[in-house]
């Protein structure tokens, strides 16, 4: 296989600076397709501002950055619009007709909305708001799927069926996925890569070879634990 091909994001010398702040200091980055890659580091690393120019919705000042055509983002707060009910919030941009309507019907029934479209958002609670959003992305049936801590807002319990279903979700469309988050037990539990980033730069990156489900008892999921955490600057010895 030509490796070019296995390829969805490919960036090279990408640097980024806010004033005197120098946020993505020249980073080389690949993703492969299918591949779900977490991203960890510290507030202030750059994380964010990375997603954000795979997103197209910032522009980078130095580098070299392709992605794929199709590419969608799924952010800490779901964004849906009030005054729409959430089938049209799933459609939102997409061209009119049976054709749209019928995938974003499949798509809420792939996110255990199927009920839900003629709700209004008002009306649904913090995880149904949220599997609205993803439903919104998986229309689109995109090649990158970037997630910028999507579950940070929601309860703990929410939180696991969330990680569950996106796992579930991009196990089936095979998108290349890029998670922000803070949270390491959140990447142990779905990364296929795990990258932690130093002041703009790739301080580890660490495929994941523990096959899921993954227990948190497993000694290999122990250790990539740890290892996060070591990176991160967490004292692990208590």
């Amino acid at each position: 296989m030509d490796p070019a091909a296995a390829t969805a994001v490919r960036v090279r010398g990408l640097s980024r600076a806010f004033g005197a702040k120098t946020v993505l200091d020249g980073l080389d980055l690949d993703i492969r397709r299918g591949e779900f890659l977490v991203l960890l580091g510290p507030s202030g690393t750059g994380k964010t501002t990375l997603l954000r120019i795979l997103s197209g919705l910032e522009a980078p000042d130095a580098g070299e950055v392709l992605v794929p055509p199709r590419r969608t983002t799924v952010f800490q707060e779901p964004r849906l619009i009030p005054a729409r009910r959430v089938l049209s919030n799933v459609t939102l941009g997409r061209r009119r007709g049976p054709a749209t309507r019928e995938a974003a019907l499949r798509a809420l029934a792939e996110v255990g909305l199927a009920d839900k479209a003629r709700a209004w958002p008002a009306t649904l609670s913090g995880g149904e708001a949220q599997r609205t959003a993803l439903a919104r992305a998986l229309v689109r049936e995109p090649e990158l799927l970037l997630l910028d801590e999507p579950f940070a807002a929601l309860d703990a319990l929410t939180r696991l069926r969330m990680q569950d279903l996106v796992a579930e979700l991009c196990a089936r469309h095979r998108p290349a996925v890029l998670l922000v988050t803070h949270d390491v037990d959140e990447a142990v539990r779905l990364a296929d890569r795990v990258i932690v980033l130093h002041s703009g730069r790739i301080a580890l990156d660490r495929r994941v070879g523990t096959d899921h489900p993954r227990h948190r008892d497993d000694p290999a999921v122990l250790a990539l634990r740890r290892d996060l955490l070591t990176e991160l600057g967490v004292d692990t010895a208590h």
